[in-house]
């Protein structure tokens, strides 16, 4: 044990320095103030319009027994993730990711769930001869795999191995089984590759990477999945377990608000306004006394309700790629370009208190009866499962390599390519990737 009684006290201390002096009785004003007079629409420093409702602004809650209980919308849902074993760098100076990417279905559909997509994506400092392949099948056609050389950089390469393995797996199993998906996909994570996305926003070495063919032909994966689900009429969906946003709080900064704005990220803001307290529960006032004031416990809050918001446009930060006037990474768009904007709504789940967005393209989102089906549908799942969807909980299960199992994979690769993977103390010391 490395706390004695004593520390643990001195900490208990400190906590509740920290509640006498860090009053957040007023947040649920301020989110209040935000959501009645900032968001219809939003506009960035430039006078450009980064967000605004699809439809009604408005605030809304759902028995959560009954929605759960309820029919859901879309017979079939489809689920696509990908997992990798994490980047790794090798003694030769080889540092790659590999990436499996997964389709479940809701029914199950175990000869869909068989069928996997495998990218190993790798970055070589030396002039070795391309080591790109073209994909090749094994496991009597259920299983394919490809090598991926990414161009080479000076800095990030396991960032960059890591997304390009991800990305594409991802974006190239959903297009290869698109066509068994006949009433909703839904991709566990952003609608989106926001990594790609978010390198035009870095540094100039990022920026001329951005131009790249390979990391604009994953994108441009991504612009034809829209496309393909579009002409055939079924529902495309992301469904974003951890959304770390900060489009609207950084545009309410940049902008001229007189007030503060308290929170990091959008999903804090979206969960005070989401958040219901609970007026028969008690809570500790900011002078330390027990009252009913705004400043509440953890379990301060009614949980029979999932609480959600309307659909929003998004078109700031890295959505603007994908905005009507953005140029979508110079790929060449065969729809109304306001067909690929991404739009989302929030959820609130408040027995785990965690806050989810769902994502979808605009050609989905505009059409009243689709929204408030998926709106539906996705309000149902939450509260029947206390979290995402069956189908995302399956692609999850299936994509997913356990840490045993990376650590099996490395080594098999070091084996094979005759050198040792280069080791962090962290890992040493912790044993855990």
């Amino acid at each position: 044990m490395t706390l004695d009684p004593v520390h643990v006290d001195s900490i208990a201390d400190l906590a509740a320095y920290l509640a006498r002096h860090v009053d957040d009785a007023d947040h649920v004003d301020v989110a209040a103030q935000i959501w009645e007079h900032f968001l219809d629409p939003l506009y960035g420093s430039d006078g450009r319009v980064v967000l605004e409702p699809v439809d009604e602004r408005r605030l809304r809650a759902a028995n959560a027994e009954d929605v759960a209980l309820a029919t859901p919308p879309f017979e079939t849902v489809h689920g696509l993730d990908s997992g990798t074993i994490n980047p790794t760098t090798f003694k030769n100076g080889l540092v790659l990711d590999v990436a499996q990417a997964a389709m479940a279905a809701v029914p199950s559909d175990l000869d869909l769930h068989r069928h996997r997509s495998i990218v190993a994506a790798t970055h070589v400092t030396d002039g070795t001869v391309p080591i790109d392949e073209p994909w090749r099948k094994r496991d009597e056609g259920y299983c394919r795999w490809r090598v991926l050389q990414v161009p080479r950089v000076n800095r990030y390469a396991e960032g960059i191995v890591h997304a390009l393995a991800l990305y594409l797996a991802e974006s190239a199993h959903a297009l290869e089984h698109a066509e068994k998906v006949s009433d909703l996909l839904v991709l566990d994570g952003p609608l989106y590759p926001v990594e790609l996305l978010n390198w035009r926003e870095r540094d100039a070495e990022l920026r001329e990477l951005a131009e790249e063919l390979k990391p604009r032909s994953i994108v441009e994966n991504y612009i034809r999945l829209v496309e393909s689900f579009v002409e055939r009429d079924v529902p495309l969906c992301g469904f974003v377990k951890n959304p770390a946003s900060k489009r609207i709080v950084g545009t309410l900064r940049d902008g001229d608000v007189d007030f503060d704005v308290p929170w990091t990220d959008d999903a804090a803001f979206f969960t005070r306004l989401l958040e219901r307290p609970d007026p028969n529960e008690p809570s500790n006032d900011a002078d330390g006394s027990t009252g009913r004031g705004a400043v509440r416990g953890p379990e301060g809050r009614q949980t029979d309700h999932v609480t959600f918001t309307n659909w929003f446009v998004s078109r700031g930060g890295v959505d603007a790629t994908v905005a009507a006037d953005g140029d979508a990474y110079g790929i060449d768009r065969r729809l109304d370009p306001e067909c690929y904007e991404k739009c989302f709504f929030a959820v609130y789940e408040p027995r785990t208190d965690v806050l989810y967005r769902v994502e979808a393209p605009y050609a989905f989102a505009r059409d009243p009866e689709v929204r408030e089906a998926l709106t539906r549908q996705f309000v149902g799942e939450v509260a029947a499962n206390r979290g995402p969807p069956e189908a995302v909980a399956k692609a999850d299960e299936l994509a997913r390599i356990s840490a045993r199992e990376k650590s099996s994979l490395r080594r098999k690769f070091a084996e094979t390519l005759e050198t040792d993977e280069v080791k962090r103390y962290d890992e040493v010391r912790w044993g855990v990737d």
